[in-house]
């Protein structure tokens, strides 16, 4: 499997600043706790289907999602790769998937992850442990991100996406790691780190909704 495109990647920042920017009103907080260089991992809520392209267009670096196959349908497919995108099969190990995460990250890119697996409540519920598998295995940070905003009413003209010019706050937090920094990667090792990330991203999502006023 080749990498996906750094280049590509910053082709869909390129477009989700030209969207999101046009089309809503995002607030962004607390972006520059991005590290500006080196491997990272955005850890993000995810309550609508936008939460994605909204973060693509007001992360401070490019970023590569894992993004469900299903989302990888007809002309959707060659777009979301070649914008640098990542698909995964969650209906069981991906080693593709896994590869190409690892690869992200091993190049010093952005990484970002919906660590509840789905779109739910957005509250960080239930973190599946792959997260913790990436964080421990490559050492790099993770930053919560919370996406507040879009799991509201329906627009008039699109019933499926938020109001247009509606306003999202996007907060980031500050940058942890959650291993014990000796790089285990044994079934209790990496339980006892997605215990700490649960507890730092619900953390971060509370200081964020206290922050945005929502």
């Amino acid at each position: 499997m080749t990498s996906p495109s750094e280049r590509g990647a910053a082709v869909g920042r390129a477009i989700g600043i030209g969207l999101m920017h046009t089309l809503w009103r995002p607030r962004v907080l607390g972006a520059w706790r991005v590290p500006a260089t080196g491997p990272v991992i955005l850890a993000v809520n995810h309550a609508h289907n936008i939460d994605g392209p909204m973060l693509m267009g007001t992360a401070p670096r490019p970023v590569h999602f894992l993004i469900k196959k299903e989302a990888f349908a007809g002309p959707l497919d060659p777009f979301l790769t070649g914008i640098g995108q990542l698909k995964v099969d969650r209906s069981g190990p991906d080693r593709t998937a896994v590869t190409g995460a690892l690869g992200v990250l091993d190049g010093g890119g952005v990484l970002g992850i919906f660590p509840e697996g789905t779109r739910g409540g957005g509250d960080f519920g239930s973190i599946r442990a792959g997260l913790a598998y990436f964080a421990v295995r490559s050492g790099a940070p993770i930053v919560p991100v919370a996406v507040l905003g879009s799991s509201g009413r329906g627009g008039r003209l699109i019933p499926a996406l938020p109001p247009l010019r509606s306003r999202f706050d996007i907060v980031f937090g500050e940058p942890f790691t959650p291993g014990d920094g000796s790089g285990r990667r044994t079934r209790k090792a990496l339980d006892e780190a997605t215990v700490h990330i649960q507890e730092r991203l619900t953390a971060h999502l509370e200081n964020a909704r206290r922050l945005s006023g929502r």
